[in-house]
């Protein structure tokens, strides 16, 4: 990222009009939607292989119409491109909602970024590894000598991106506190005092964005957000003395 670039987004940003922000979220957004499209047609190429890595939990699947290997192939491409862009999304994102970054503040952006992509793809790999094999062993339990699977490809995938994605999100959580503490917008305190609140609200979240409507998944959800929430509450008292 070249100078001049920089100097326009650290650009004084205090007399931009409610048209002027519009615009930027315009160009940030066609600039994002560029680069995934871009990645994807190139992760498309190797849709095979990655279809192959995101189906090892599950074994053998099937396609149910001529058409629903050749989308599912798409989806997994969508998925590897959307991940291969994620630094240049972080970057706007955070470039769009602290514009305050100036100079001095440069090295904090890029800092941001960079643990942002950390923590969504620690989301990720939780995710595919511990959430998703457990979700599946747990579903595939109902099978009988009378009732067995037969997985689809497409449906597979579906379920597959949103046992990920969700984490990839989830794990941000942290990253979202310990900066609104930074600016004293919350501290440890309300953290705790909010904490009952924060339970139920985990068990909502886990209804609304869980795969399944059962308890198992809802719980998938909610505990790593559990989890992420109190360790938020150890960084924020301990390490930020807020």
């Amino acid at each position: 990222m070249n100078n001049q670039y920089m100097k326009i987004e650290s650009a004084d940003v205090g007399n931009m009009s409610l048209f002027d922000h519009l615009q930027e979220l315009r160009r940030r957004l066609i600039i994002c939607i560029g680069a995934v499209l871009v990645t994807s047609t190139g992760c498309y190429m190797f849709a095979e292989e990655l279809v192959r890595i995101i189906t090892a939990p599950a074994g053998k699947l099937y396609y149910m119409n001529p058409a629903e290997a050749f989308f599912a192939y798409l989806k997994v491409a969508l998925l590897a491109g959307i991940l291969l862009a994620l630094p240049l999304i972080f970057y706007h994102i955070w470039a769009f909602v602290m514009p305050a970054f100036a100079k001095t503040r440069r090295t904090a952006s890029f800092l941001l970024v960079t643990i942002s992509l950390i923590l969504f793809l620690a989301g990720l790999v939780f995710s595919y590894f511990l959430v998703l094999p457990a979700g599946i062993k747990f579903f595939m339990g109902f099978a009988t000598e009378d009732l067995q699977p037969v997985i689809s490809i497409g449906q597979y995938i579906s379920m597959v991106i949103s046992f990920l994605l969700p984490f990839g999100f989830i794990f941000e959580l942290p990253l979202f506190i310990i900066v609104a503490a930074h600016f004293e917008m919350i501290s440890s305190g309300f953290l705790v005092s909010k904490r009952k609140m924060v339970i139920v609200l985990s068990f909502v979240i886990g209804a609304i964005v869980a795969p399944s409507p059962d308890v198992f998944s809802q719980a998938m959800v909610a505990i790593p957000l559990l989890v992420l929430y109190e360790i938020s509450i150890v960084v924020v008292k301990y390490i930020l003395h807020k």
